[in-house]
């Protein structure tokens, strides 16, 4: 059965008169097929379009290249455009679901190269699974209390996505639209609780049956990225990190106040943090006593204002510091800092 907007003459777009129910199915394709970040509720508005255009775009230029190092995707996209003349069957990014486009939506939905976003039947249980499942985890190699909190900043603790007024209870993917040039393309995808980030598409399926389909294998990842900045970017070989080095600037690398023979040896983190005094921020705050940045709302945090933040200068180990280096430098990575630590406190006994 082809896709149910495939009919001679029909049209879904945002000025077009829609059938609530072909722009759910559509939204429910393009959620499967990575193009809608999130809303499966029959509207066709901003979210839809701006899917539906970075589709069209894939389909005039994706040719399974990937932007990063993670290698080639199974399948180019652009192939999917191809009639049995081998001309183009669309030939510009309108936002609009005609009969052509809606022809190159099922071709790929019927190609096993394809990877779609997997769904689950109980999405809020799934996740409750999971993050127990993270926070559980023994490992020496970083906190995984630090790792829950980082995912709840990452994607609110969701692997899937709990439907809220909609249908959407497909995998959390996040969608980054990093070319300036044409704003259209998606030049990253989040995958998941962690939000492990591929730069190809569509997922390999081996991919699909690895970290996108399994929070723990996704989460997986971040413990080794996270140990990589605690060893590389706070006091050398690679960077250091200025918050640490005006506050802490004689101490060695403290991987945990307790030593590795303690059953509290890298799993005590919310206590530490309850312990920690804590601060409030605000805009204009200074990074850290001295500092000449200060926090200012911006695109991605739209305040600056929190209030009982525990204060990574009290705790005793160095991982606040490595969080922050985590999300990089700048504004963001200290929005991101004082986010991760405030979850801290909020981590299930």
């Amino acid at each position: 059965m082809p896709v149910p907007y495939l009919k001679a003459d029909l049209k879904l777009g945002p000025d077009q008169t829609n059938d609530p129910a072909l722009v759910r199915a559509l939204q429910r394709d393009l959620r499967a097929l990575g193009y809608l970040r999130a809303s499966i509720d029959g509207a066709y508005g901003a979210g839809t379009l701006g899917a539906v255009r970075a589709l069209q775009f894939d389909l005039l230029h994706n040719d399974g290249a990937s932007r990063g190092n993670d290698g080639s995707a199974s399948v180019a996209i652009a192939d999917f455009n191809l009639g049995p003349d081998g001309q183009p069957w669309i030939d510009s990014v309108t936002g609009i679901v005609d009969p052509p486009t809606a022809s190159c939506i099922d071709r790929m939905l019927n190609d096993e190269r394809v990877g779609r976003i997997p769904a689950a039947a109980d999405p809020a249980g799934e996740n409750r699974k999971a993050i127990s499942a993270i926070a559980s985890m023994a490992s020496a190699v970083a906190p995984a209390p630090f790792i829950v909190a980082i995912v709840m900043q990452e994607s609110g603790g969701q692997h899937f996505r709990v439907p809220v007024g909609d249908d959407d209870n497909f995998v959390v993917v996040g969608l980054d639209h990093g070319d300036k040039a044409n704003p259209e393309r998606i030049t990253s995808r989040g995958y998941g609780i962690g939000q492990y980030t591929l730069f190809h598409h569509p997922p390999r399926s081996e991919e699909l049956a690895d970290f996108i389909l399994d929070p723990v294998n996704n989460v997986q990842r971040a413990f080794g990225e996270l140990r990589g900045k605690f060893d590389r970017f706070l006091v050398g070989p690679s960077d250091y990190a200025d918050d640490r080095k005006r506050e802490h600037p004689l101490l060695p690398l403290r991987m945990c106040r307790y030593p590795p023979g303690d059953v509290r040896y890298l799993r005590d983190c919310r206590n530490c943090a309850l312990q920690a005094r804590k601060i409030n921020v605000s805009q204009g705050t200074p990074f850290f006593a001295g500092a000449a940045a200060t926090y200012q709302p911006d695109q991605y945090y739209k305040s600056a204002t929190y209030v009982g933040v525990p204060d990574r200068a009290d705790f005793l180990c160095d991982w606040p510091y490595a969080v922050r280096r985590y999300n990089g430098s700048g504004n963001d990575s200290f929005h991101y800092q004082t986010r991760v630590l405030s979850n801290l406190l909020r981590l299930p006994r």
